[in-house]
């Protein structure tokens, strides 16, 4: 079959292909499940994965990270090349020339590219996670290197690509009070001199005391020792099967049992009643600031962040634990999680901007016949062609793309884009308000 990678290039600049990398992570869903990582990266890589298939295919990852890295391809690559055989990393190219970056991301953040960007294809529950600030960054990687593989940030945002479930940040107290009333195994986990604590704050006590008794009682949770927490969800899946034969289980009480299946006996079960339980329909977006509780649960996303991979994680999953942390480093802030829709940068182009420099995504959706511009700016950007193929333009350089190509444009490039058929294409670039902030 031929492949974007076969496709002519005319030019020695403007646009590079990338080769890009997998990731292979348990819940990730399975080719013959229709996974949208392992088309993508069959077509990107050139292989045939039907021997693989029935391995799980999660993360597709487009950027330097070196846990995943991408190549650039150069002109004459034979189709079916292993990754990295014969190419240069993206990262060993941008040091080689780091004017692609242009002159403002090359003094924010040097030598590299600030965002990571990625498609996930979730089967099953990512772990309930938070992300580390600066600060706490470098300090988890100076103690732990092999665990915390870098001493960055790692705000980042998801964007659907089809209807997409997640846990994300703390319900509101009021509610945290209802599910206290409700859920009696929760109360024994956390004790009822924990509960009563929250059970007892008012509308008017101070937003910190508010944030401790939070901490105090989720703590509590998330500490519970193994055979408790197996004995209390075991009830609650007992109490539930019952009052199912006379009422409608509540959503949060059917993913809780949903869970259950997918991780039995895991505290990430019931915690789940403390976070925000969040349904994304395809062309929404959800950000999550450092130091926010989330889980994604199932559906497919685009997903862009700041360049790291450190994950403090405490339930929901078979790898190492580091609960004490997770508990501290949390903010506890209440309340459901703004939901982005993006405004319309052209008739064609939804931009999402979420509040961090490192990066923005953009989604565009061209029709047949159709063609569209993205403006020059001052700093780098990775396309992925999604669906459909077309023409990309960059000055003297003339690309045919089609699904599964990912491309790397340098600073100050316009592109503009046409189809004969139809075209769904994402960018992922340094945040814009980056570069407005910078002006005189």
């Amino acid at each position: 079959m031929e492949t974007g990678l076969e496709k002519n290039h005319q030019g020695g600049g403007g646009l590079k292909r990338l080769r890009c990398s997998v990731q292979n992570y348990d819940w990730g869903k399975k080719g013959t499940e229709g996974s949208e990582v392992a088309r993508l990266y069959e077509l990107n890589s050139g292989s045939d994965l039907e021997l693989e298939e029935k391995k799980p295919f999660a993360e597709f990852w487009m950027g330097t990270h070196g846990s995943g890295p991408s190549f650039v391809v150069e002109s004459g690559v034979e189709n079916g090349d292993s990754i990295g055989s014969g190419s240069m990393s993206l990262k060993e190219w941008i040091l080689k020339n780091p004017n692609v970056l242009g002159d403002r991301v090359l003094d924010k953040w040097g030598c590299d590219l600030p965002f990571l960007f990625k498609v996930l294809s979730v089967a099953k529950a990512l772990s309930i996670q938070a992300h580390p600030d600066k600060e706490l960054a470098k300090v988890l990687h100076k103690l732990q290197p092999n665990r915390y593989k870098d001493d960055n940030h790692k705000p980042e945002m998801a964007l659907a690509i089809t209807e997409f479930e997640a846990l994300c940040g703390f319900i509101s107290i009021e509610e945290l009070k209802g599910v206290l009333r409700d859920v009696p195994e929760i109360v024994e986990l956390v004790g009822s001199a924990e509960a009563n604590q929250v059970l007892q704050i008012h509308e008017q006590d101070h937003e910190e005391k508010v944030k401790s008794v939070l901490r105090s009682a989720f703590t509590q949770l998330m500490s519970a020792s193994q055979e408790i927490t197996a004995e209390a969800i075991s009830k609650l899946k007992s109490r539930l099967y019952m009052e199912s034969k006379i009422r409608q289980l509540t959503g949060k009480e059917q993913l809780v049992l949903q869970l259950e299946k997918q991780y039995p006996g895991d505290i990430g079960v019931i915690s789940a009643f403390f976070l925000n339980y969040v349904k994304l329909n395809s062309g929404e977006a959800l950000y999550l600031g450092a130091n926010e509780p989330h889980a994604y649960l199932y559906g497919e996303c685009i997903e862009c962040m700041a360049t790291s991979d450190n994950v403090v994680r405490a339930g929901l999953t078979p790898k190492l634990r580091d609960t004490q942390t997770l508990c501290s480093m949390l903010t506890y802030k209440q309340g459901f999680p703004e939901i982005l829709k993006g405004f319309p940068l052209s008739p064609y182009i939804t931009r999402y901007l979420p509040p961090f420099d490192e990066f923005e995504v953009d989604r565009c959706i061209l029709p047949r016949g159709a063609s569209t511009v993205f403006p020059a700016i001052p700093g780098p950007s990775i396309f992925l062609v999604m669906v459909g193929d077309g023409v990309m333009c960059a000055g003297s350089s003339k690309d045919v793309v089609m699904e599964g190509d990912v491309l790397f444009a340098p600073a100050n490039s316009e592109i503009s884009v046409s189809t004969a058929s139809e075209l769904h294409l994402y960018r992922a670039g340094v945040n814009s308000r980056f570069f407005q902030t910078l002006r005189w």
